[in-house]
Formats: structure tokens, C-alpha cells, sequence
């Protein structure tokens, strides 16, 4: 069998384009954001990703928001993160930030194929045990 040699190339859209003999695949910035705002939030400690600081507040995004939270940079062959998020009180925040670190590292590299040079995480907020409970009981 083989193998084919894929190259990275900087589309004007603003996102990655993979070129081989069988035609281009298009990888949005979007996407890899996406990628790194679902691979943050699964690391226990993390309770969201933050839209930001409105008032003082961290806003804590839902689900769906995941790439609100996130910046990313793509150059042709790397890319560079940052990661705006939410912890649950209690955590050792500096262990929770490697663990996002070395998550997102993997889940971009391993989806993308970029190699991930840099993954800032700026904490904007700590959500408190009764604050979560409240989330949880408002639908019913």
C-alpha cells in the first residue's frame, strides 16, 4: 500500500487546507477551536469556557459556545491557542491548566495534523458548588 504525502497550506478563508493527489480538504479555524473548547471541557475542574468579562462576571458559555472561548492562530503547519475558561472551586488550578494544556495539545494534533505550538489557559472565573446546583434545577 501507499502512502500519500499531504501537504498544509494557508487558505485565504481563514482556515487550513490539506492537499494531496485526490483534491483539498478545508480545515476552518473554527473548527480547531471547536476541537479545543470540547477537549477543555472534559477535563475534570474545567466547568465551562468563558465568553469573557462582562461586569466583573465570567460569563460561562453552554455547550454550544465552545469556540467562544477560545482564540486560535494557524499558521501553515502549527497553530497556537488560548483558552478563556471557568473552573469549579476546590481545584488545584495550576494541575487542571496542564491537564487542559496537554488535552488540547493532543485532541488538535491528532484531529488536525497541526502541530500545536502554544496553549494559553486564562482562568476568568471559579463556579461555586451552589451555583452549579442552581443551573441545574432551573429546567425542569
Amino acid at each position: 500500500m501507499n502512502k500519500e504525502v499531504v501537504a498544509l497550506t494557508a487558505v485565504e478563508t481563514g482556515g487550513q487546507e490539506l492537499r494531496s493527489d485526490l483534491g483539498a480538504v478545508r480545515i476552518a479555524n473554527e473548527v480547531v477551536g471547536i476541537i479545543a473548547g470540547l477537549a477543555a471541557t472534559e477535563v475534570p475542574g474545567i466547568a465551562g469556557m468563558s465568553g469573557g468579562i462582562a461586569g466583573g462576571i465570567a460569563e460561562l458559555l453552554g455547550r454550544k459556545n465552545l469556540a467562544k472561548g477560545v482564540k486560535v492562530e494557524v499558521g501553515e503547519r502549527e497553530a497556537a491557542i488560548d483558552l478563556f475558561v471557568v473552573v469549579d472551586y476546590g481545584v488545584r488550578i495550576a494541575e487542571v491548566a496542564a491537564q487542559v494544556q496537554a488535552a488540547v495539545k493532543r485532541a488538535v494534533e491528532e484531529m488536525t495534523g497541526l502541530a500545536v505550538v502554544e496553549v494559553n489557559v486564562h482562568v476568568q472565573g471559579v463556579v461555586f458548588p451552589e451555583e452549579h446546583k442552581e443551573e441545574e434545577r432551573r429546567v425542569r
